[in-house]
Parts: C-alpha cells; sequence; structure tokens
C-alpha cells in the first residue's frame, strides 16, 4: 500500500476514536465508517505510540489484512480455528440487537448499505452510534450470543440425469 494513495478524512474529535476506512479498501467500495466502544478504544489506546504513524502493526510494517497468520494463530491459541473474521463482526450484530440498539443504527455501525448513510456525520449521530457501540459492553449483553458462527454451505452436488 502506498502512503499515497491511503485518504486522511477528518472525523469530529468526540470522546472516542473512530475510523473511516477509504472505499479502496472496503468490499463494496464505499467508505466505511468505524465506531470504536469503550473495550475497543481501550484495546487501540494501548497501542497508540508504539509506532509513529501507525497504530495497528508488527515488526515496525503497518498490518495490511486481518486475514494473516496473527489472526491465524489466535484463533488455534483460542482452540477457535474454524472462526472468521466476518463471524466476529455478525457476533457484534447480534450483540447489538439483543442490547436493543435499533436496526437503522445497527446498519450504520456494521456497515450496511442504507442509502441513507454518509460520511457526514454530525457530532450527535456520531455520539449516538458511539452509545449504540457501548451498549454491548454493559453487563449482561455479552453472556448472549457468546459466539456466532456461520458455516460455510458445500456447494450443491449436480447429478446429470439419464
Amino acid at each position: 500500500m502506498n502512503e499515497q494513495t491511503v485518504e486522511k478524512p477528518s472525523v469530529p474529535e468526540l470522546d472516542t476514536t473512530v475510523f473511516l476506512i477509504p472505499g479502496s479498501k472496503v468490499k463494496n467500495g464505499d467508505e466505511r465508517l468505524v465506531v470504536l466502544n469503550q473495550v475497543a478504544r481501550a484495546v487501540v489506546d494501548d497501542l497508540r505510540g508504539m509506532h509513529p504513524k501507525y497504530v495497528f502493526c508488527f515488526r515496525g510494517a503497518p498490518v495490511q489484512t486481518i486475514n494473516n497468520s496473527g489472526w491465524q494463530a489466535a484463533r488455534r491459541r483460542a482452540g477457535l480455528p474454524q472462526v472468521r473474521v466476518h463471524d466476529l463482526k455478525h457476533t457484534f450484530g447480534r450483540r447489538l440487537r439483543a442490547a436493543g440498539v435499533s436496526f437503522e443504527d445497527r446498519q450504520d455501525l456494521l456497515g450496511h448499505r442504507s442509502g441513507r448513510i454518509t460520511t457526514h456525520y454530525s457530532a450527535a449521530e456520531l455520539d449516538n452510534l458511539i452509545a449504540a457501540a457501548n451498549r454491548v459492553c454493559e453487563s449482561g449483553s455479552r453472556k448472549t450470543p457468546a459466539l456466532v458462527i456461520l458455516k460455510k454451505q458445500a456447494p450443491a452436488r449436480l447429478v446429470a440425469s439419464a
């Protein structure tokens, strides 16, 4: 990844951390707003300053992809080799729902295309999304669902008829 091609959008500074991922790095090509809850923010804050420019690094170089050897090793150490990154997104969505977060806010937090989401959030809208993301951190909300693992279905076999 060339540093000159990375967009550096400004996001209003609140009492939290948000990331705006450029569309060139997102599967559907749309910019993605990532709102960190208090737990995720604590993890990021602990990593800040270890590199002069990047938060997520390995041996001094920025991490380019989440599905890397570190992720693979963490899954094995946790005894969850079948868990995919997408399973974590589904678990977050289910926990948001269990915590009573509205459908619209779940769409925004999960990065689903809705036609109404923009990259021009007001501070009030971001505050609402931050509060919604933090609801999964409240006691009791982490109990169900513990982890959602989606199984890939084997492709249907074509049977030739006589």
